[in-house]
């Protein structure tokens, strides 16, 4: 298992969730990480998932 990181910002800078996925593969924690953004409503907020590795999963401004 790898662990990846939720994070979603408000438009000042100011960190909104702060979040720890695990998952076998980038894909299953790509849609872990958006059904977690869906839950919370932050879809339309800035937000990146970043795998073990400083890879980018999802990414919205």
């Amino acid at each position: 298992m790898r662990t990846y990181k939720l994070l979603v910002y408000e438009k000042t800078g100011a960190i909104l969730l702060d979040e720890t996925i695990t998952a076998e593969t980038d894909d299953l924690a790509k849609k872990q990480g958006e059904a977690v953004l869906e839950e919370k409503e932050y879809l339309d907020h800035t937000h990146r998932l970043a795998s073990p590795t400083g890879k980018l999963i999802l990414f919205h401004s």
